[in-house]
């Protein structure tokens, strides 16, 4: 797979007004425009997350969420 040719797959909880990301697998795509999910995870909410991958110095130390947190679908 090259570098930067996949998506990062995100489970996003509600709890208490704030939002917890859970990184879940990832996505990468076909030749077709269609993309494949490997997920490590499945969600209870049945909602996922897909985005461009941030470089690691983005995130914050100890934590799986990126820190676009408040960012809402």
């Amino acid at each position: 797979m090259e570098k930067g040719n996949y998506k990062e797959v995100w489970t996003v909880t509600e709890r208490d007004g704030r939002s917890f990301w859970s990184r879940s697998g990832i996505a990468f795509p076909n030749r077709d425009g269609s993309m494949n999910l490997h997920l490590d995870t499945l969600p209870l909410s049945g909602k996922l997350q897909i985005r461009d991958p941030k470089p690691k110095d983005e995130h914050a130390p100890g934590f799986d969420f990126p820190r676009h947190q408040a960012e809402a679908a």
